[in-house]
């Protein structure tokens, strides 16, 4: 079975990318990071990609103002990448609905809480967290789910519980919240490298026998 081509879409640190690279290298998945294209031109993660030999590229406001002009820019390096899976680890622009409907079942997200719970337009980042210890809630998480045209609204694959502790800040909970993540998106990524994730309607199926 040949490697998965992946792309992995970023705007901060790229800890995520790194954690499934981490999990490629190990041979744990049977994929190959081609390309990280990152939206923002100073993002670390482009760093973190160059240390590992992978190409790094910014497709961001400043040099694709125009949102019809930076899909299209996006989509011609994945066609000539031939890339087969796209994720997004921490990528904060919007992707066009023509854009998911090409991949369709093809795009997946990380997010850092346990969906449906504070997610959707405005759910972000720190803001997140912040949300979560506002609310008072006990757990939190992070969850792993298929793009579709709606914000954080696709058919969840994996996702994992944090505990939200009494004097937790948002940068303890958001730290141990990205623990979940760097499990949680590599493990995706090797079941679908596997072909072992079937969407059906809104729920996944995971196979354990192929």
């Amino acid at each position: 079975m040949s490697e998965v081509k992946i792309a992995v879409l970023v705007s901060g640190g790229g800890t995520n990318m790194q954690a499934i690279k981490k999990e490629i290298e190990k041979g744990n998945i049977n994929g190959r990071i081609e390309i990280v294209i990152s939206s923002n031109e100073k993002a670390f993660a482009l760093e973190r990609a160059a240390k590992y030999g992978i190409e790094g590229i910014y497709i961001g406001k400043n040099n694709y103002s125009d949102v019809h002009k930076r899909t299209e820019a996006i989509l011609e390096i994945l066609e000539k990448k031939e890339i087969q899976l796209i994720v997004l680890a921490g990528y904060m622009s919007i992707l066009e609905n023509s854009f998911i409907e090409r991949y369709k079942n093809r795009i997946i997200n990380i997010h850092p809480a346990l969906i449906p719970s504070f997610c959707g337009k405005g759910y972000y980042g720190q803001k997140v967290h912040q949300a979560v210890l506002d609310y008072g809630a006990k757990v939190s998480g992070a969850t792993v789910h298929f793009v579709d045209e709606g914000t954080d609204t696709g058919p969840v694959i994996l996702q994992e519980a944090v505990e939200v502790k009494d004097d937790d800040t948002v940068e303890t909970l958001a730290a141990r919240v990205l623990e979940a993540e760097h499990r949680l998106l590599p493990k995706a990524v090797k079941l679908f490298c596997e072909g072992k994730l079937v969407v059906e309607g809104r729920k996944v199926r995971i196979l354990t026998n192929k």
